[in-house]
């Protein structure tokens, strides 16, 4: 297979992946993880070593992790409850159809709904809908950073 376009295929799943950070749509994180790999093999492991390449499937899986519990914290640190998770997780779905705002804030939207569903109070809803945002804004933005990271490895590792 020709060899540029392997770099090519790599080049395209690091920065699909990086937009993928951002969109839920997409598994940012496994799309750079995906495109590290390939550049890795492609150079048969001699400048991008299989233990580089370890250290940053650790910081993949972090990533992973750290996307999906920061929501759940900041949820739990709140006390929502069971109806504010699962109105989070709905907002979250309905919002990949409106964009990037809707990816944004409707899972606020989701939250806040299923907890005053939850406990008619609207102040405790308010407050769970926007630690539950918070979370996943938080864990996003850490996603961000160690993808950023990874590729940032990569390139050092590559061109070091």
């Amino acid at each position: 297979m020709d060899i540029y376009f392997l770099w090519t295929a790599s080049a395209a799943l690091i920065l699909i992946g990086l937009a993928g950070t951002v969109l839920p749509v997409l598994p940012g994180t496994l799309l750079v993880w995906g495109g590290v790999l390939l550049g890795a093999w492609i150079d048969d492991f001699t400048r991008v070593s299989v233990g580089t390449v370890v250290f940053i499937s650790v910081l993949a899986l972090f990533a992973w992790a750290l996307d999906f519990v920061a929501g759940l914290l900041g949820a739990k640190r709140a006390g929502a409850s069971k109806q504010a998770l699962i109105g989070a997780a709905i907002g979250t779905v309905v919002g990949l159809f409106m964009g990037l705002v809707g990816v944004l804030f409707m899972p606020l939207v989701g939250a806040t709904v299923g907890e005053y569903w939850a406990q008619k109070s609207q102040h405790r809803a308010a407050k769970v809908g926007l630690a539950t945002w918070l979370g996943l804004m938080v864990g996003m933005l850490a996603k961000v950073v160690l993808s950023f990271v990874m590729v940032g490895i990569f390139l050092v590792a590559l061109w070091v």
